[in-house]
C-alpha cells in the first residue's frame, strides 16, 4: 500500500501503485547499484513518468516547477524506501531535479499539447509496442521524436526547415519527456509501464556501465609475442576480476564490452586471443559469484518472502568471450547475423529455451534465486 506523502507535492502517487511496487523490488536496497543500468534506472524513470502523466489528468499540466519536484522527488523516495527500496537512488541514477520540469520545453499544457501533436495518431504508434521490433523499426520513437520537435519549434519563428541547433536539439530532448508523461496519462499505469521499459530497453544494450581499469600490466604480460602464458593469463584474471565487482550486464553487452577490450588489446599490439589462451567467458564480465548475464530485454525483478529476490539470468553456460575481427560489427538484436558460439545443448537440469527476439540460437535460461535475509 502506498504511503501519501503531500505537502508541497500535490502529485496523485495512489495512480501509480502498482508501478511503485515494481520499482521497489528493482531497486532493492542491496541490488540498486548492481542492477541500475539495466532494471533498476530505467524502472525509476518510469515510474516518475508515470507518476505525473497520471496526475496531468487532474491538473492539465505535464511538468512540475522546481519547487514542486524537489518536494515531489522527495517524497517518491521516501514511499520506495519504505517499502525497501535503496535510498540513494537519485544519485544511483543520475537523476535531477530538472528531470521533472519542463526545462526547456516551451509547452507543458495538456490542452496545448493536443492541439500542436496529433495525440491519436501518437497513441496509435505506442498505445502497445513490441519490444523487439521497435528497437529495430522504431515505430513508436518516431513518432515521439515527431511530437517532441513539433512542440520543441512551438513559438519559433522560421520553423520550414529549420535546422538542428545545439539548443533545438536540447529542446526536443526535454519534450521528449513531456511526450512520454502525455503517453503516461492516456494509458493505464501497467501498459505505460510497459511501453516506457519496452522503449528504454531499446537504449540499454547500446552502452556498457563497465569502467575499463587500467590495461598496463596485461599489455606488459600479454604482448604481440607471449613468452609466459601463466603470467599473461594471470593478468588478465586480474584484470577481469575487476570488471567482475561493478555491475550485471546484459548478454548483449557482454559481447560488445568483451569485443571493445579486445579491441584496445589488439591496439597495444597484442595480436593473440588471449579470451581463447585464458578461457575468458562472456559471463566472466558480470557481476560474480553469479556470472549471471541478463537478457536483451531484461525482465523485472521479482521477490517473495520463502526465495527473496529474484530475477531471470540468460546465457550461464560457459560461453567463450569471442575476440574481434578486423570486420566486426557492435552486437544487435536487431543484426541477424548476430550469433554466439559454441552453445551447448540443454541438459536435464536446464530447459531450453529459443528466444526469436533476440536472433540467436537455443540460449539457456535459468531463474538466479539470491535470498534476502530481511
Amino acid at each position: 500500500m502506498v504511503t501519501e506523502i503531500f505537502g508541497l507535492c500535490t502529485l496523485n502517487f495512489s495512480a501509480a501503485e502498482s508501478v511503485i511496487s515494481i520499482t521497489v523490488t528493482d531497486c532493492w536496497a542491496s541490488f540498486a547499484p548492481y542492477l541500475a543500468n539495466v532494471v533498476c534506472c530505467p524502472q525509476f524513470d518510469a515510474t516518475l513518468v508515470i507518476i505525473i502523466g497520471q496526475s496531468s489528468k487532474y491538473s492539465g499540466i505535464l511538468a512540475l516547477n522546481r519547487t514542486h519536484s524537489k518536494h515531489c522527488l522527495s517524497n517518491v523516495g521516501k514511499i520506495l524506501v519504505s517499502q525497501g527500496a535503496n535510498d540513494n537512488l537519485q544519485n544511483i541514477c543520475s537523476f535531477h531535479l530538472e528531470n521533472l520540469t519542463k526545462a526547456s520545453c516551451p509547452v507543458t499544457d495538456v490542452d496545448e499539447f493536443e492541439r500542436i501533436v496529433d495525440s491519436s495518431g501518437l497513441l496509435a504508434a505506442c498505445g502497445r509496442i513490441d519490444p523487439v521490433n521497435e528497437c529495430c523499426n522504431e515505430v513508436c520513437q518516431i513518432a515521439i521524436l515527431d511530437a517532441a520537435r513539433k512542440i520543441a519549434l512551438n513559438g519559433m519563428s522560421n520553423t520550414d526547415g529549420a535546422s538542428i541547433s545545439p539548443d533545438l536539439s536540447r529542446r526536443i530532448d526535454d519534450c521528449t519527456n513531456l511526450v512520454l508523461r502525455f503517453l503516461a496519462s492516456r494509458l493505464d499505469p501497467s501498459s505505460a509501464n510497459s511501453v516506457l521499459r519496452g522503449l528504454s530497453n531499446c537504449n540499454v544494450n547500446k552502452v556498457c556501465p563497465l569502467v575499463f581499469p587500467n590495461m598496463t600490466d596485461v599489455v606488459k604480460e600479454c604482448g604481440s609475442v607471449i613468452s609466459n602464458q601463466p603470467s599473461c593469463c594471470k593478468s588478465m584474471e586480474s584484470y577481469v576480476s575487476q570488471l567482475q565487482q561493478q555491475s550485471f550486464l546484459t548478454n548483449l553487452q557482454a559481447l560488445n564490452y568483451a569485443a571493445s577490450l579486445g579491441m584496445r588489446l589488439q591496439k597495444a599490439k597484442i595480436s593473440y586471443d588471449v579470451y581463447n589462451l585464458c578461457h575468458i567467458n562472456l559471463k566472466d564480465f558480470s557481476l560474480q559469484e553469479s556470472g549471471c548475464l541478463l537478457p536483451s530485454s531484461p525482465s523485472d525483478a521479482t521477490y517473495d518472502k520463502t526465495s527473496g529476490i529474484s530475477f531471470i539470468c540468460d546465457l550461464n553456460d560457459n560461453i567463450a568471450a569471442p575476440w574481434p575481427s578486423k570486420s566486426y560489427v557492435p552486437a544487435s538484436s536487431c543484426n541477424k547475423t548476430t550469433k554466439l558460439p559454441a552453445l551447448p545443448t540443454a541438459t536435464s537440469s536446464q530447459s531450453g529455451h529459443c528466444t526469436e527476439d533476440l536472433m540467436f540460437t537455443l540460449l539457456m535460461i535459468f531463474s538466479l534465486v539470491i535470498t534476502m535475509l530481511l
